[in-house]
């Protein structure tokens, strides 16, 4: 069983191994082109969610009600991240 560190640990550490990801296609690829202001506002979006879904761990205690709020935490960050990259909403920050 893991403890409180560990999990904390865990959540923390999960951006940036998920940032090597396109860091590593950068490097590989020509079809991967991610500048430093991508790999900045992804960084910022998945630390955003990493530590709200943190805050939620730590403060709602009954079970149901975590993975009810964290799944919402994760929708919205799946919902801002699809706007970025292409667009569904046609928001002025739109990506492609």
């Amino acid at each position: 069983m893991m403890t409180q560190k560990q999990k904390t640990f865990t959540i923390y550490a999960l951006p940036p191994v998920l940032l090597c990801i396109p860091l590593l296609g950068n490097i590989i690829s020509k079809e991967i082109n991610w500048s430093a202001s991508d790999f900045l506002m992804a960084g910022i979006l998945l630390f955003t969610t990493a530590f709200l879904i943190n805050v939620v761990r730590s403060k709602i205690k009954k079970q149901s009600h975590r993975i009810l709020i964290c799944g919402f935490v994760l929708i919205i960050f799946a919902l801002i991240w699809i706007e970025l990259a292409v667009g569904i909403f046609g928001s002025p920050w739109a990506g492609n």
